[in-house]
C-alpha cells in the first residue's frame, strides 16, 4: 500500500501551475463520444479517475488516441455497445455522463450505478427526472442504470435542487432531442458552462449556461472540434490554502480568479495576503492566521470539495471557528485523523466546532476520501516531525502529480510503499 511521509514545519514557496478540471473534464469527455467525428481535448488532467473513463469508452468501441499526457483524440464512430458494466466503472462517480450521452445518441445507455467518495448520499433522482421529461423510460435494474426511448422531446424541467450532475446529464441528453428544453434551477458552476461550451463547439445550441436558467434548442448531429478544459478551481483553492496553513508564498498559475473568488474572500478574512493578475492568484501569509465561519453552498458559494482544507486551515487559526456542511452529510469523516495530529475539533450534526490551537504533530493517518485526504496531506505539512498519510489512492484520483507540485515548492514529502523500509528510513534520514 502506497502512503506519503511528511515532515512537516516548512513554508511552501514558489510556482505551480493547474491542471485542467476533473470535474469539467469528466462530462466532456462522455459528450465527445456523441459524434461520429474526431474530437481533440487539451489540458485533460492525467489522474486515475479519468484513465478509468477513457479506459470505459475504449472498451465500449470508442477509439483513444493520447497525443500527449494531457491531449487526447476521441472517435466515437465505431462504438458497438451502449452497455457500460465493467467492475471498475463502478468505483467511478462521472460515469453516469454516459447515460446522457448514449441516450442522446443512440436513444438508449445501460450503465453501472456510480461509486466515487463516500462522502454522503448522492442520489440519481434528479438525473431521472430530466431522463424521463424528455421521454425516456428509466429502470434501475442489476445495479444498472436502465435509460431508452423511442424518441426524445424537449421539455421544461425544473430540478427540485440545484445538481450539477443533473444538469450536465440532462443537457446532454437534450442537445440531441426534438425541440425546445429549458431547465430551471440548474447548476451554476464553471464546469457546467464549460461542458455546455463544448457541446457548442461541437453544433450543439445551448444558451445560459452559468445562470439558473438554460436553453437547449437539440439538433440531429454533432461534428468534431478541439477544445481545451479549463483550469480546475479546486485544485488552485487547494495550493492557496496550503500556501497560507504553511506560511509560504505561492503563485497559482493557469487559473481564472473569477472562480476562486469565494476561496479569496475568507483567506483575506482570516489575515492572509492576496494578489490577483489575469490567469494566477499569489497567496502569503505571515504568523497566525485568525477565525471565522464557513457555511458550505453551491456556486458561487464556498464549495464543498474545499472544506476540509478550511477546516484544516482553522485547526491552528486564533479563536474559534464554526465550518456547517450544508452539501453532503459525511463531509466531517477527515475530522478524527485530525485529532490524532492535536487538532481540537467537535463536531455535531453537520457543524464543526473548531478551538484553533497552536501547532499540530505528526502523526499515522488515513485518507478517508479525496478531499479530506488531501487536507491531511496539508496538516502533515504544518506539523511538527513526521507525518505517514494512508490511502494515497483517493488523492491520486483526483489530483495530478500531486506529489511533485508539493515538492517544487519545497515540500518534504515523497511517495512510497508501505512495506519499503528501507525507502522510508533513507528519507527520514535525509531530512532529520
Amino acid at each position: 500500500m502506497e502512503q506519503y511521509i511528511i515532515k512537516g514545519g516548512k513554508p511552501l514557496v514558489g510556482e505551480v501551475t493547474i491542471s485542467g478540471y476533473k470535474n469539467a473534464a469528466l462530462g466532456i469527455i462522455a459528450a465527445a463520444i456523441m459524434t461520429d467525428e474526431t474530437v481533440k481535448i487539451e489540458n485533460v488532467p492525467n489522474i486515475s479517475d479519468i484513465n478509468i473513463l477513457l479506459q470505459v469508452i475504449e472498451q465500449i468501441g470508442a477509439k483513444v488516441e493520447r497525443v500527449n499526457k494531457n491531449t487526447i483524440k476521441i472517435n466515437g464512430s465505431r462504438i458497438n455497445s451502449q452497455t457500460v458494466d465493467m467492475d471498475y466503472v463502478r468505483k467511478l462517480r462521472g460515469s453516469y455522463y454516459l447515460v446522457g450521452a448514449m441516450l442522446g445518441k443512440y436513444r438508449r445507455a445501460n450503465v453501472a450505478l456510480p461509486g466515487g467518495c463516500n462522502i454522503g448520499s448522492r442520489p440519481i433522482d434528479q438525473h431521472i427526472k430530466g431522463f424521463e421529461s424528455l421521454g425516456a423510460e428509466v429502470k434501475i435494474e442489476r445495479g444498472l442504470i436502465c435509460a431508452q426511448a423511442e424518441r426524445l422531446q424537449g421539455a421544461h424541467i425544473y430540478f427540485d435542487c440545484s445538481s450539477v450532475g443533473a444538469t450536465i446529464n440532462t443537457m446532454l441528453a437534450a442537445s440531441m432531442a426534438d425541440g425546445l428544453t429549458i431547465l430551471e434551477n440548474a447548476a451554476k458552476e464553471p464546469h457546467v458552462v464549460d461542458v455546455a461550451n463544448f457541446l457548442n463547439s461541437m453544433g450543439a445550441n445551448i444558451k445560459g449556461a452559468g445562470t439558473d436558467v438554460i436553453r437547449i434548442k437539440g439538433v440531429s448531429k454533432l461534428y468534431g472540434s478541439e477544445y481545451s478544459i479549463i483550469p480546475d478551481q479546486i485544485e488552485a483553492g487547494t495550493f492557496m490554502f496550503a500556501a497560507a496553513a504553511t506560511k509560504g508564498d505561492i503563485l497559482v498559475k493557469n487559473v481564472i480568479p473569477k472562480h476562486l473568488e469565494a476561496f479569496t474572500a475568507k483567506l483575506i478574512e482570516i489575515g492572509a495576503q492576496i494578489e490577483e493578475y489575469d490567469d494566477a492568484v499569489r497567496v502569503r501569509a505571515f504568523g497566525r492566521l485568525g477565525n471565522t465561519h464557513v457555511k458550505t453552498l453551491v456556486y458561487p458559494g464556498f464549495l464543498t470539495d474545499m472544506q476540509p482544507q478550511m477546516t484544516t486551515l482553522l485547526s491552528v487559526s486564533s479563536g474559534t471557528s464554526i465550518v456547517t456542511e450544508n452539501i453532503f452529510e459525511n463531509r466531517f469523516k477527515y475530522v478524527d485523523e485530525l485529532c490524532r495530529m492535536g487538532a481540537k475539533i467537535k463536531v455535531e450534526s453537520n457543524t464543526a466546532i473548531i478551538e484553533g490551537v497552536e501547532k499540530l504533530t505528526g502523526a499515522v493517518v488515513s485518507a478517508p476520501d479525496l478531499r479530506g485526504g488531501v487536507a491531511l496531506v496539508m496538516a502533515g505539512l504544518m506539523a511538527d516531525g513526521f507525518t505517514v498519510v494512508e490511502n494515497v489512492e483517493y488523492i491520486e484520483r483526483g489530483y495530478e502529480n500531486f506529489e511533485s507540485k508539493m515538492q517544487k515548492l519545497g515540500a518534504l514529502m515523497i511517495k512510497v510503499d508501505s512495506e519499503d523500509t528501507k525507502a522510508i528510513k533513507k528519507f527520514k534520514l535525509k531530512v532529520g
